[in-house]
């Protein structure tokens, strides 16, 4: 589901990337296989000083099919980054691949708090985000960094998912899962 960054995957990622209905939506735009490849492996680099965390999203037989990152990282929080190929779109693996880099974010790595910045016109990703049993609405709890995120010309909607939160969240998962048995 979710695996280290490669740079021999950057050719078949890149060409799900420029799809009309996914690139608009993706935080770090290559215009050719070969700015993707440099990206790819600027975030590697990136990530082995910390400041970022990236993963590779793969469908169940392993292929690449998107991309999950966490960017922006400073003192146990981050901003999530992600993306799908439109092929791959409303099978599920949005939500497989959040439950997995979350568990590696809080259980592993020690993060706190992952933020969200969802573009206001992006339905698809709100209803997403939404769906998330562990994510909650972050502008009344943080004014300043939702006034932050939306200074620019780009308005954003902000949600937060924090350690507790997504704990609780599995712990739930876990006993539903058991009580169906």
């Amino acid at each position: 589901m979710l695996k280290k960054r490669e740079l021999h995957e950057s050719a078949e990622l890149f060409e799900l990337m420029t799809h009309p209905e996914v690139f608009p939506y993706v935080r770090q735009k290559a215009h050719s296989a070969e700015e993707f490849a440099f990206m790819t492996r600027q975030l590697m680099v990136e990530e082995h000083f910390g400041k970022t965390v990236s993963r590779t999203i793969t469908d169940d037989w392993g292929k690449p099919i998107g991309v999950i990152a966490l960017f922006d990282v400073a003192d146990g929080a981050g901003f999530l980054g992600t993306w799908i190929g439109k092929p791959y779109q409303g099978k599920g693996y949005n939500q497989k691949a959040k439950v997995e880099f979350f568990k590696e974010l809080f259980f592993e790595l020690g993060f706190q708090t992952v933020f969200m910045k969802v573009r206001k016109v992006n339905k698809q990703s709100q209803r997403a985000v939404e769906k998330l049993g562990y994510a909650i609405d972050a502008k009344e709890l943080h004014p300043a960094l939702y006034a932050q995120v939306n200074s620019g010309d780009i308005p954003f909607e902000l949600f937060k998912v924090d350690k507790d939160n997504f704990y609780l969240y599995l712990a739930t998962q876990t006993n539903e899962e058991e009580q169906a048995i």
